[in-house]
């Protein structure tokens, strides 16, 4: 029964992107866009190469930002403030899923690669606001990005997070990884399950599998 392999949990971290929405949403849509123009704009490259090496940047360094600091020394403070500028119109409150963290016992945060204060726009447009105990952003990692260990080490010393006694949700299967090592439960949440060693349960559906827990 899954409820027991969650009956010692204190502590949930939730990414964000695609994890607390259902992708059929498509933010990232948007935030992809912006990040090919602001590419073309500060980089002189033609939108081709900019589409190209962002999708290189995200493959091989977690964030297409992490690759453009690297190697670019691009300021990330901008970047996210111009990439994370879309509309959040079309996202709708969720009583179910807002029931389903609210009845979780103990420490909740939400932990994103994209930033705060963005963050809590979408938990707002979602109906998710003051539910979570803090919200943490790339910049609370020094912009390192998960799946990067020293990303989860930092954001999770801040939070005061206990890998034994904790799990994390999140739609990117790679950024489980590290939070798997350190003793977490792991939760894949997307259409399609992933079947890695690193993954202990699958759901297509959060605001379900949280019911299921309480």
């Amino acid at each position: 029964m899954v409820k027991n392999a969650f009956s010692h949990i204190r502590y949930w971290v939730f990414d964000l992107d695609n994890t607390l929405y259902h992708p059929s949403a498509r933010l990232f849509d948007q935030i992809e866009d912006r990040m090919t123009n602001y590419m073309i704009d500060r980089l002189g490259i033609d939108p081709t190469k900019a589409s190209d090496l962002r999708k290189d940047y995200w493959r091989n360094h977690g964030t297409t930002l992490a690759g453009l600091m690297q190697d670019h020394d691009i300021d990330p403070d901008p970047f996210l403030l111009d990439v994370h500028d879309i509309s959040l119109a079309h996202l709708e409150h969720d009583p179910k899923l807002a029931a389903g963290i609210d009845a979780l016992p103990g420490h909740k945060i939400v932990y994103t690669n994209g930033t705060a204060p963005y963050a809590r726009r979408v938990l707002a447009a979602r109906g998710l606001s003051n539910l979570f105990d803090d919200v943490y952003g790339v910049e609370h990692a020094n912009y390192r990005p998960k799946p990067e260990a020293a990303a989860f080490e930092t954001v999770f010393a801040k939070a005061g997070i206990v890998g034994e006694i904790a799990a994390m949700f999140e739609d990117d299967p790679r950024n489980l990884a590290v939070p798997h090592a350190m003793g977490m439960q792991t939760i894949h949440v997307a259409p399609a399950p992933h079947t890695q060693d690193h993954i202990h349960h699958h759901t297509d559906d959060l605001a379900d599998f949280l019911e299921r827990l309480t």
